[in-house]
């Protein structure tokens, strides 16, 4: 099987594991075959600071095989005692980083943690990568050590570049249906969700069915439409967006699709909505009388605390600092932790927060907080 023809069954299998959870250890499985390693971790979690670190979950699995006890012996017994948790979490996003990166020369001959990620993890040379998650979480990809212990090439290093976007995305579905409480739901099923606008597509782009929340939506046609069929946003560089990412999931003579995401803003202080794009596998059951080839997923971000920054940043207007020092606040933070964790001065984050507020016509920071929020569920961006 052709380098090429690996990666599109690693894609496929991302795309049908977004959809059903129990199909994740079979695709982690491929992509440890893919990348010729031995397993991986995948965790998705929130919070800048060591207090506020939240987990929402963490898989270990090797070969396809989930390894439960290898989650339970690291989380119970060496997470709190890992040097490197604390390095992680400054580290850059998106950059391929080796494990051994994050301890000292000491750390590495004497850190309980390493030597058991080294022994029993078989990632004393793995390579660890943090993105921007779904709703402004955090998620770490870990990757162990190749199968033989020769280090790693160039061709497998690329390969998990070219894969960082598609389980960042796979995430991002999941979560959203997850939200929507269609996790798993067959595609008739998810008709019936009321959690977030569900429309979907047969190969040539087509509607072939929407449910009540998406139907409401397109007719409404505030920044989305139905015409005749065609699934269209109104402004004219959200629709060439649109219809790039509609290109990229439905492509010509059966090459295997790609998923994304992209936010489409409304009239007003209304906050923006959410899509992903998301490619069916042909193995789905049909819907009417064609078959459904690719999903779009619309959310109305509500309220709920976990805002990237980039999309704070992109759709509000504001500077870099400017989302960071916002979404710290709505994280809970008073001006002094933010300028303790940002390194500023408590002086500098206020004056953030003046211009904030007179960019955006606020008062106070509750409405600063409210404004952020609304901004929940949002993607980010990893360029």
């Amino acid at each position: 099987m052709s380098e090429a023809e690996t990666f599109e069954r690693v894609l496929a299998a991302l795309h049908e594991a977004a959809l059903d959870p129990a199909r994740w250890p079979g695709a982690s499985g491929l992509i440890d075959e893919a990348l010729g390693t031995y397993g991986s971790t995948l965790t998705l979690g929130d919070g800048d600071t060591e207090a506020g670190y939240r987990i929402y979950s963490l898989q270990t699995h090797f070969r396809g095989e989930r390894r439960p006890d290898l989650e339970r012996l690291y989380c119970s017994t060496y997470y709190p005692v890992d040097e490197r948790v604390p390095r992680l979490r400054r580290a850059p996003l998106g950059r391929l980083l080796h494990l051994p990166e994050f301890y000292t020369e000491a750390e590495l001959k004497r850190s309980a943690a390493y030597n058991a990620l080294r022994t029993h993890g078989r990632s004393g040379k793995g390579i660890d990568v943090r993105l921007t998650g779904p709703g402004g979480s955090r998620i770490l990809w870990e990757i162990t050590d190749p199968v033989g212990g020769d280090g790693w090439s160039s061709a497998q290093l690329e390969m998990i570049r070219r894969l960082l976007p598609h389980v960042r995305h796979f995430l991002g579905v999941q979560r959203t249906l997850a939200g929507a409480g269609a996790l798993g739901a067959t595609l008739a099923e998810l008709l019936d969700a009321t959690g977030a606008g569900i429309v979907q597509l047969d190969a040539r782009g087509r509607i072939v069915a929407a449910n009540d929340r998406a139907r409401n939506l397109l007719r409404a046609g505030d920044r989305l439409r139905d015409e005749s069929g065609v699934l269209l946003a109104r402004a004219a560089r959200e629709n060439a967006e649109l219809q790039g990412l509609l290109g990229r999931a439905l492509p010509p003579l059966g090459a295997q699709g790609a998923g994304g995401a992209m936010l489409v803003g409304r009239s007003g202080a209304v906050p923006p909505l959410v899509l992903h794009v998301h490619p069916v596998g042909p193995q789905e059951a049909d819907v009417g009388g064609w078959p459904v080839a690719a999903l779009v997923l619309v959310v109305n971000p509500v309220g709920g605390a976990g805002v990237d920054p980039d999309v704070a940043a992109a759709a509000l207007g504001l500077t870099g600092m400017e989302s960071r020092v916002a979404v710290l606040l709505e994280q809970g933070l008073s001006v002094r932790a933010i300028a303790a964790a940002t390194g500023r001065r408590e002086s500098t984050i206020r004056s953030h927060l003046k211009r904030m507020f007179a960019r955006h016509g606020l008062s106070r920071q509750a409405e600063l907080v409210r404004l952020v929020r609304s901004l929940a569920g949002a993607p980010g961006d990893e360029r």
